[in-house]
């Protein structure tokens, strides 16, 4: 598909990777346990076995995308031979949390921690899409001008396009599988972690919010999410602490209190606990943009 296997912009100030795109026949790429300081976008062509994400796992089919935020632990196990594309590109290049009004990607495709990260691709969206890792591939080998800018701009399209697919496919499934009391259930949970996370962290705090018991709560989160309610509002305080760590130059004690957490050490040992890293070394190396817009 692409005339050459791979292509890769490299930042000239640090010699990190920027932007990648390249095709791979095998697994060998992914079959252990990656933890990138970069987003990762891989469009199964052709193969079939389990990606292991997080502490969940989710099926690998024929015309599959998956959608992986910097420094979520990954892996692919194929049964046999994968096919497909890779796109890798770091914050500093392309920033999810810069251009979420004009694509609405982040929590939709990449930091949604009610959804599997991944969608399934029709052949015309495959084919869609597929179009456009083309012509990005183009401008990365004719290296003409204002190159960045006409990738970014391909991104971008690629990115809601993708986006309104996982859309309709969660609203499809959803609609399939609860019932109309279950998604207002559901949904009345997502609110309150939305509204709350940042002063109430405990099951019983939401019990009280949601007027159930703490154990009618964990079961309906397990069931749905396939993760504890603790997971989902830990998870939903790493995001923010990530978008406030790249965007702002707040130190990491004020962005602990603003998240509820009064020891510094503390919040950082329950960042690390889900990243494998510290806020301050996420900073340094996903990038301290101090919020340039």
């Amino acid at each position: 598909m692409l005339s050459q296997s791979a292509y890769t912009l490299v930042n000239q100030q640090n010699g990190n990777l920027s932007f990648k795109v390249f095709e791979f026949n095998n697994d060998s790429y992914f079959d252990h346990i990656q933890r990138n300081n970069y987003f990762t976008l891989i469009i199964i062509s052709t193969g079939e076995g389990l990606a292991k994400v997080d502490l969940s796992e989710y099926p690998i089919e024929d015309n599959t995308m998956f959608a992986f935020y910097p420094y979520q632990p990954f892996m692919l196990i194929s049964k046999g031979a994968l096919t497909g594309i890779c796109i890798q590109f770091h914050h500093d290049f392309f920033c999810i949390y810069r251009h979420h009004k004009e694509i609405a990607a982040n929590g939709i495709l990449f930091n949604n921690i009610y959804q599997q990260p991944s969608i399934r691709l029709q052949e015309s969206a495959k084919a869609e899409l597929l179009d456009i890792v083309r012509k990005i591939a183009n401008e990365l080998e004719m290296d003409t001008l204002r190159r960045d800018e006409m990738i970014v701009s391909y991104m971008k399209i690629f990115l809601v396009l993708a986006t309104r697919i996982k859309i309709e496919q969660q609203s499809i499934q959803e609609t399939e599988e609860l019932s109309s009391k279950q998604l207002m259930n559901i949904q009345n949970l997502r609110n309150a972690i939305e509204e709350n996370f940042r002063m109430k962290h405990s099951v019983s705090d939401y019990a009280d919010l949601l007027h159930v018991t703490p154990i009618a709560l964990t079961r309906m989160t397990k069931n749905h999410f396939n993760k504890t309610l603790s997971d989902l509002i830990t998870e939903r305080i790493i995001i923010e602490a990530k978008r406030e760590l790249y965007l702002t130059e707040k130190t990491i004690k004020a962005i602990a209190y603003e998240l509820g957490y009064e020891d510094e050490y503390y919040f950082s040992r329950v960042f690390k606990g889900k990243t494998d890293i510290s806020p301050q070394f996420y900073r340094d190396t996903v990038g301290f943009n101090r919020g340039a817009s």
